[in-house]
């Protein structure tokens, strides 16, 4: 089991090499954003990627997970790719020539009616992003985790240079020189336009690495492959899209439920610099949801990988060990030293801060939920990873409509933490039912607990000065050695046995 073990963490080593170093230099775009743009502009970028998110789901329609679960059993996996993809061409297709046509009636129903360019470069973006999924995912299955990680790396060095270029070095050879070059193509009044921009020509990019490896491969299609593909991942669309309602409808609904505060002369203006304070300080947990991110893409097909082993079920329970202890780590980490990590952001958005340990253990509720989603994925009862995340869309949305007009984007971080929570303890409880597995809940329970009070002894002790850091870091160090200890007497008691 220990090489099993090994292995998950090598995969997911070098998957976060590239999604948690790579995606980590990406969020440092975020002091950039906050300190070049004024907070209601950035509820914008945080309002159009919220959408994003939910049309990339919609148009991807589980067929990620579907295309690994039927490629281990199939003994043409280039079959199962090809069939795979031949629905995403038409399907990208449409939406994008549809979102082109009708770009000004969605803007002004997004509230943008002078931007409509922001619609057509996003439905671009989304577009090329849909027609990598399915290619990154043949590299995971292959195990190419090399590859992987420098296209990833590619399109994040794209992403970042560019926005470098536009938002920066552009305006500098133009105050310097206003016959620069850069004139030619350059207009300062694109402002946040250039994040979209930057964005595009990185997704653009990454598809084009792709095109060798699709003259590679041999062209076939199965109408009975595609029809248990699409019934296998249906229910998985449905949950992805509730898991999109649960990740990022409160970004949307904040639009619309804020309560403006009487003598407020701008309306708009007020709403997106909340939701651009909201968004700016979810980014403060990004820690662990890249952590959550890389755990995802090396999981997924060392689960299916793993079904056949005897003692599969013990090294399911041993993986979700692990990740809380992680989880827990870089919860203790950002919170202990949340007045290093504030400034990542600009202080005009400092206002929000009181969320990020809401969001912190919401997110490490949601790595759980990935941990547990074996138990249907392994029996082929997808359909109850669409009710749960279903259940968790029901909680987020009555919970944001009751508590954002009360107390503004705190209630969607609320909202976000009890969503996720009944989502686990339904899953866990559910997965019992289904495909037991004996997780050691006493333990997992015990160290989160352990990792509460130091949280909140620090919150409510209100050190100061060097005083608070070396406190903070004395029980940092003691958790980690306590956990260390733990978990080396576990396994050595286990060897004995």
């Amino acid at each position: 089991m220990a090489s099993q073990i090994k292995k998950l963490a090598g995969q997911t080593a070098v998957y976060g090499f590239s999604s948690i170093i790579g995606r980590f230099l990406n969020y440092l775009l975020v002091p950039l954003y906050t300190n070049l743009f004024l907070t209601s502009q950035y509820g914008i970028v945080t309002d159009l990627y919220a959408y994003a998110g939910f049309l990339f789901v919609l148009l991807t329609y589980g067929m990620e997970t579907s295309y690994f679960r039927f490629s281990e059993k199939h003994q043409n996996p280039e079959k199962i790719f090809t069939t795979a993809l031949s629905p995403f061409l038409i399907t990208t297709s449409v939406f994008l020539s549809a979102v082109i046509i009708f770009a000004q009636p969605i803007a002004n129903i997004l509230r943008y009616p002078d931007h409509k360019e922001y619609i057509i470069w996003f439905a671009l973006i989304i577009s090329l992003d849909t027609l990598t999924t399915l290619p990154f995912a043949k590299l995971r299955r292959e195990n190419k985790a090399v590859k992987f990680a420098v296209f990833k790396f590619i399109n994040i060095g794209l992403n970042i240079g560019f926005n470098l270029f536009f938002l920066l070095l552009c305006p500098y050879l133009l105050k310097n020189n206003p016959n620069s070059f850069v004139s030619a193509f350059y207009s300062g009044n694109i402002g946040i336009g250039y994040i979209f921009i930057s964005n595009l020509i990185a997704s653009a990019v990454t598809l084009l690495l792709f095109i060798p490896d699709f003259f590679k491969i041999k062209y076939t299609f199965s109408k009975t492959i595609l029809k248990q593909l699409l019934i296998y991942g249906s229910p998985l669309l449905f949950a992805g899209l509730a898991g999109m309602i649960n990740e990022v409808i409160d970004r949307i609904l904040l639009k619309y439920l804020i309560v403006v505060p009487a003598g407020i002369e701008n309306a708009d203006k007020y709403i997106f610099s909340q939701i651009g304070i909201y968004g700016a300080n979810y980014k403060l947990s990004i820690l662990i949801t890249l952590f959550i991110q890389a755990f995802r893409y090396a999981a997924e097909p060392f689960f299916f990988s793993q079904q056949k082993e005897k003692n599969a079920k013990e090294i399911y329970a041993k993986v979700m060990n692990f990740f809380v202890i992680f989880g827990l780590i870089i919860f203790l980490g950002i919170m202990l030293y949340l007045n290093v990590a504030k400034h990542f952001i600009n202080k005009n958005y400092w206002s929000g801060l009181k969320i990020v340990p809401i969001l912190l253990f919401a997110n490490l509720f949601l790595g759980v939920i990935y941990n547990l989603s074996v138990w249907y994925k392994l029996t082929d009862k997808t359909r109850y990873g669409a009710y749960i995340a279903g259940i968790g869309a029901f909680v987020t949305i009555i919970l944001n409509f009751i508590l954002i007009p009360e107390i503004g984007y705190l209630g969607s971080a609320w909202a976000t933490f009890f969503c996720y929570f009944t989502m686990m303890i339904v899953s866990y409880f559910w997965g019992r039912k289904h495909f037991k597995i004996n997780y050691p809940i006493k333990k997992i329970f015990f160290y989160t607990v352990i990792a509460l009070a130091i949280f909140f002894f620090c919150r409510f002790a209100q050190l100061s000065g060097t005083k608070m850091y070396i406190v903070h870091t004395l029980l940092f160090v003691l958790f980690l050695t306590f956990v260390s200890i733990k978990e080396k007497l576990f396994l050595f008691i286990k060897i004995r046995k």
